[in-house]
């Protein structure tokens, strides 16, 4: 276990890439929580201030409830000299956690080109900086390397089945790109590194216009409105909730393996399934309206978690049932302000 260093008015530093996106939001939340101070960098292509705005003032800076340990930095990590000059300030970083990329099907289809460029000029951008620093460096893959899985539960020494000329490839394949550079800057430079497989994470702050599963289906029930189901909805998902991968991302810290596990809630649901039980939590008068399947959509989806247990002692807590009510509550505020 590497011995963390101490930080002035805190356990550490902590950059976090991506940070005012929707995963990454929680994430400097959590940290900030655990004494780091965090340095937030994000161009604001797909995230959003709102995201953050709860740990900075106006001027993206200070907030006195965390002691000041929270800075926001508007910075395209493609770009390395932006991304020297804004942590200059710092003598030293602890660890680089690399969330920056559209996620979702609508964004990364909207900006192709520079999903692909996040997960290639700025992810060695960041493992560049991971090298002269010396630090940890956390990298967020996803499920989507898998592609259309044919094998179930996905384990990590699957290799996947990828169209890598499909309409999703843009995403799958930066993603798997950025694995391959991250195995390679840890065997060329003995980085200490690790790779997160994050399998569907759903929960505040999630944007209901971005085209995922839950928060279309949260939209739609709470405003009355048809609910889409593409195929016959028989095909499966697991649905992690934000708290749960938040923990599991901050306990990779701590692990010295720089292989891909698999993080992602192991029950797996029908997408039918799981439209009904946000029908019945959201009292809705909505109905079913069945829309064909997208292009190269996976029918299965599902972690084999095995690697996340043994080695980070990790498995999810918060149950469907659970997690949907926080984030239907969460979208009900959003739309009476």
């Amino acid at each position: 276990m590497r011995k963390r260093r101490k930080a002035e008015g805190g356990i550490g530093v902590a950059v976090v890439a991506g940070g005012a996106g929707f995963i990454g939001s929680h994430l400097c939340e959590f940290l900030l929580q655990r004494g780091y101070r965090v340095v937030c960098l994000d161009n604001l292509l797909t995230g959003r201030l709102e995201n953050i705005a709860h740990l900075t003032t106006d001027n993206g800076r200070r907030k006195a409830g965390n002691g000041g340990r929270f800075e926001f930095r508007r910075v395209d990590i493609t770009n390395p000299r932006a991304v020297k000059n804004a942590l200059k300030h710092l003598k030293k970083l602890d660890v680089i956690f690399n969330l920056a990329s559209p996620a979702s099907p609508k964004d990364y289809q909207a900006f192709p080109l520079e999903t692909m460029r996040v997960g290639s000029e700025g992810t060695r951008n960041l493992l560049e900086l991971a090298r002269e620093q010396g630090v940890i460096f956390i990298h967020t893959s996803t499920s989507e390397v898998y592609g259309d899985p044919k094998v179930h539960p996905q384990t990590e020494d699957y290799w996947g089945n990828v169209n890598p000329v499909g309409v999703r490839s843009v995403y799958d394949e930066a993603k798997r790109f950025a694995e391959a550079l991250v195995m390679t800057y840890h065997r060329l430079y003995k980085i200490p590194v690790r790779i997160a497989r994050i399998f569907n994470t759903y929960g505040p702050r999630m944007k209901f216009d971005d085209g995922r599963l839950i928060p279309n289906l949260i939209y739609q029930a709470l405003n009355n409105q048809p609910m889409t189901i593409y195929g016959t909805g028989r095909q499966t998902r697991s649905f992690c909730y934000v708290s749960d991968m938040v923990l599991g991302l901050y306990k990779l810290i701590d692990c010295s393996d720089p292989y891909p596990i698999n993080l992602g809630n192991p029950k797996e649901y029908s997408v039918l399934v799981c439209a009904r039980l946000i029908k019945k939590l959201t009292h809705s008068q909505s109905r079913f309206l069945f829309q064909p399947l997208p292009s190269d959509d996976p029918k299965r989806r599902q972690p084999d978690i095995g690697r996340a247990k043994r080695l980070l002692n990790w498995e999810p807590k918060v149950s469907l049932k659970e997690g949907l009510i926080a984030t239907i509550n969460w979208f009900r505020g959003e739309f009476s302000k």
